[in-house]
């Protein structure tokens, strides 16, 4: 790298970096100004102490700036469903996340600048430049990345829970307990056995107690969570609760049906592992075998061999 390019790539990188503090504080004034917007349209907010409205307020705006920063990246608005598939509801869990989305590319950022100014005299800025760029990309895409991975290990984790939910729920509604009775009581004695079940059907139960639709209700459960073994269990709860009739018959079919379906991904499964062990053994079983039962033989005709030639 010349010495003339030198003052090209420091100014870019210092253009970038007053750029991104440049908009980090434009969308942080603009989050302020919005939060106190909504205090003087809000009046029955909890009251804190001043450190705690202070430290509150602060965490707030930073999430805000960090939700901005989030609508950039999330042009399918799929951050909301993905928070509620990894069991964040609560408005403090979503806030560290938005907080997060904003301080890891700063934090990044930080980091490539502090290597990029300890580099070596010969290396080469442009290598140093691309380094600053991919550390801000990266922390731009890593709490999304960390999000979508948590909310697909917790569907998989709900997934399993859904055969034994099936046979509880038969066994309440054997008992002569209505939908809502039956949801209401898994909350309460199934903390413990059903673990993530119970947190959605918490929150489904208390929207039930406040007047809403069980129809719509489930349905906006199906829909948020998209896991597909429980969102058929919905389905046949919503229609028994809107239509009637025996629902012991459909709960059981859709459970079979279930199982079958996992019996077949089980042997899916022991397949493609049958097939990866195929390929083992013959890279690496197979050649230790071979000389382990022909090598006495080929090192005897070698012998052999080298005393006829003597």
């Amino acid at each position: 790298m010349s010495a003339a390019l030198l003052p090209i790539f420091v100014a870019a990188a210092l253009f970038i970096t007053i750029l991104a503090v440049g908009l980090s504080a434009l969308l942080f004034l603009r989050a302020r100004q919005e939060r106190r917007l909504r205090r003087r349209l809000v009046a029955d907010e909890p009251s804190a102490g001043p450190m705690d409205a202070r430290s509150d307020g602060l965490i707030s705006d930073l999430a805000d700036s960090g939700r901005a920063i989030e609508r950039l990246v999330d042009t399918d608005n799929e951050t909301p469903r993905l928070l509620v598939q990894a069991g964040w509801r609560q408005s403090r869990e979503q806030s560290l996340y938005y907080l997060a989305q904003l301080l890891v590319p700063v934090i990044a950022a930080l980091i490539a600048a502090a290597f990029w100014l300890g580099k070596p005299a010969e290396a080469s800025n442009l290598n140093y430049l691309m380094y600053f760029l991919m550390a801000v990309i990266a922390g731009l895409l890593a709490p999304r990345f960390y999000l979508r991975r948590r909310a697909e290990a917790r569907r998989e984790r709900i997934a399993g829970e859904v055969p034994l939910f099936i046979h509880l729920l038969v066994l309440l509604f054997e008992a002569g307990l209505s939908t809502r009775q039956a949801l209401s009581s898994l909350v309460r004695e199934g903390r413990g056995t059903l673990p993530e079940l119970n947190r959605e059907f918490a929150v489904v139960t208390r929207q039930l107690d406040a007047g809403g639709d069980s129809t719509e209700v489930l349905r906006n459960l199906e829909q948020a969570l998209q896991v597909s073994d429980l969102g058929n269990v919905l389905g046949v709860l919503r229609q028994v609760d809107r239509y009637g009739g025996e629902v012991r018959e459909p709960l059981m079919e859709t459970l079979a049906n279930l199982e079958e379906r996992r019996t077949m991904d089980m042997r899916e499964k022991v397949n493609a592992t049958s097939g990866r062990m195929t390929v083992v053994m013959v890279l690496f079983f197979f050649p230790a075998l071979l000389i382990f039962v022909a090598g006495p033989a080929f090192v005897s005709v070698i012998k052999a061999l080298g005393n006829v030639a003597g």
